[in-house]
C-alpha cells in the first residue's frame, strides 16, 4: 500500500508524552554533562583529533531510544553525524520535497550558529559550504545532502557535496577547484578522521583553520558507544536508569556469557547504522568466538516495542530525537521488521509521531 519513498513509512506511531518528557530529560543532562569540566578530564580514551577544545558544537545529533513494556526510557545510542531527517519530514502529512519550513530555518540558524561561534563573530557567514562523505552520490542517503544543499543556497551560501578526495590544500586552508572552503558539513563515517582518505581533513581540524560539523569532538563526548558504559555505571541515578547496562566483551568471562547471550546485543565500538550488530539470540558460536574482546560491546538487550498497522502486522519500533545542543529539531518513529533497525523493510521506514 505504501506509495512513498522507501525509508518512510505510511503509518503513524502513539508516544506517551511523559516518554517524550524523559527522552528530553536525557538529551538536556547529556549535552550538559558533555559542557562539565570535570567529566571531560575523565576520559581519557579519547584520541588526538577528538582532544582539541573549540567553542562550537555538533549540527544533527541523533538520540535513539526504545520503549520497553513498562513503558520506560531507554536510551540504544548516540549519533553525531544523524541522517534520515529529510525522511522524517517525508512522514509528515502533506509531505514536500524538502525540509518543512519551520525546520529549514531551525536547521540554517544551527549551521550559521556553529560558523559564528567558531569565529567567535555573531556576524559571521560561510561563503562556500562542503558536504563531504565517501563517494555521496552512492550513498543512500544522497537525496538528503542535496536537501541541505539546497537549503544552503536558498540562503546565498554556496554548497558543494564532495568526497574527502576532492578536496586540496593550501596554506593549512581547504579548497575545492580552487575556491576556499570555510564549512565542512561532515556525512562521513570516519568519526575521528583516522582513515587515510580523511588525512587532509585531519589536518585542518588539527589546524582549527575550517569549521567542521559535527565534528570528531563531540563525537568522543557524547556518540562513541563507550560512553554508554560510563553513563551506566558512574551517573546520578536518573541518568543512568536510562542506559542499558553496557560493558566490554574483555570484561566477561566469555563461557558464561555466552550462556546468557539471549540477554545481551553485541557491537563494535565504532559502529554506525546498525553494521556488525548481533542480537544475541541469534548469534552463532563461530561468531561469538570471533568478536574481538577490545573493540565489542555487550549491551543490555531492551526489545523495541511494537506497532500494529491497521492491517495488523507488526513493526519493531524505535524513536529517533534530532537534536542541536539542547534544542530539540524533531521527533520521528522507525518502523521495521528484522533483528536490527533499518530502512529497508516494506511498508517500515521513518514514522510521525502522534503524542498521547
Amino acid at each position: 500500500m505504501n506509495s512513498l519513498p522507501l525509508g518512510v513509512s505510511p503509518y503513524s506511531v502513539n508516544l506517551p508524552l511523559h516518554a517524550l518528557k524523559k527522552m528530553i530529560r536525557v538529551v538536556r543532562d547529556l549535552q550538559a554533562l558533555s559542557e562539565q569540566t570535570s567529566y571531560i578530564q575523565q576520559l581519557d580514551d579519547l584520541p588526538p583529533s577528538a582532544q582539541l577544545s573549540i567553542s562550537h558544537f555538533s549540527v544533527m545529533m541523533g538520540y535513539d531510544f526504545h520503549l520497553t513494556e513498562e513503558q520506560q526510557v531507554k536510551l540504544i545510542e548516540v549519533n553525531t553525524n544523524t541522517g534520515g531527517l529529510g525522511f522524517a519530514c517525508q512522514s509528515l502529512p502533506n509531505p514536500t520535497p524538502l525540509f518543512t519550513d519551520k525546520i529549514a530555518q531551525k536547521l540554517l540558524a544551527n549551521f550559521l550558529n556553529e560558523y559564528r561561534l567558531f569565529h567567535q563573530d555573531n556576524t559571521a557567514t560561510p561563503k562556500l559550504i562542503a558536504i563531504i562523505d565517501e563517494q555521496p552520490e552512492r550513498q543512500f542517503l544522497y537525496a538528503e545532502m542535496q536537501q541541505f544543499q539546497q537549503l544552503f543556497e536558498q540562503a546565498g551560501i554556496k554548497t558543494v557535496i564532495i568526497d574527502p578526495s576532492d578536496l586540496t590544500s593550501q596554506a593549512g586552508q581547504l579548497y575545492f577547484e580552487n575556491q576556499h572552503i570555510d564549512l565542512i558539513y561532515n556525512r562521513h563515517c570516519d568519526f575521528y578522521f583516522d582513515s587515510p582518505d580523511m588525512q587532509i581533513v585531519n589536518q585542518a581540524w588539527q589546524q582549527q583553520s575550517v569549521c567542521i560539523t559535527p565534528n570528531p569532538r563531540h563525537y568522543g563526548l557524547l556518540a562513541d558507544k563507550r560512553r554508554i558504559i560510563d553513563w551506566s555505571t558512574h551517573y546520578a541515578a536518573d541518568l543512568h536508569n536510562t542506559m542499558p547496562n553496557t560493558s566490554l566483551l574483555a570484561s566477561h568471562d566469555k563461557d558464561t556469557l555466552w550462556k546468557t547471550k539471549k540477554q545481551w546485543v553485541f557491537k563494535p565500538i565504532n559502529s554506525y547504522a546498525s553494521r556488525g550488530v548481533y542480537v544475541g539470540e541469534k548469534l552463532t558460536k563461530t561468531k561469538f568466538n570471533s568478536l574481538d574482546p577490545d573493540t565489542t560491546l555487550v549491551q543490555q538487550r531492551i526489545k523495541p516495542s511494537i506497532t500494529l498497522s491497521p492491517e495488523g502486522e507488526k513493526f519493531k519500533t524505535d524513536f529517533r530525537l534530532f537534536v542541536y545542543r539542547d534544542q530539540i529539531l524533531a521527533v520521528t518513529a522507525r518502523l521495521y521488521q528484522g533483528q536490527v533497525t533499518n530502512l529497508r523493510t516494506p511498508n517500515g521506514g521513518f514514522s510521525r509521531i502522534k503524542i498521547i
